[in-house]
């Protein structure tokens, strides 16, 4: 049986990532880009306590649309700030930090 090292659980009953989604600081924003194209960007997620690729991916899933991991940051095509906060909330993380 392996055990988390942060957290002393067994790995399937870990809670590491649930906390940290809670302590979270997440900004939404949308932004023009070239051509008035918009971009929701998504910041404050710290990405040594959770994976942004897989947060991303799970957005351009559910949002259908394209999307990059940058610089710390998740960019989504379009404007999509109410939907992206939704979706956040589903995924785990609290209310308050949006």
């Amino acid at each position: 049986m392996n055990i988390c090292p942060k957290c002393g659980l067994p790995k399937e009953a870990c809670i590491c990532e649930t906390l940290a989604k809670e302590k979270q600081k997440i900004q939404i924003k949308t932004v023009k880009k070239k051509y008035g194209k918009l971009v929701t960007i998504i910041s404050g997620i710290d990405d040594k306590s959770l994976d942004l690729n897989k947060i991303a991916k799970e957005l351009k899933s559910e949002l259908a649309c394209g999307g990059t991991v940058k610089e710390g940051h998740i960019e989504l095509q379009g404007g999509h700030m109410k939907k992206v906060k939704e979706k956040l909330m589903e995924m785990g993380f609290s209310a308050e930090v949006l």
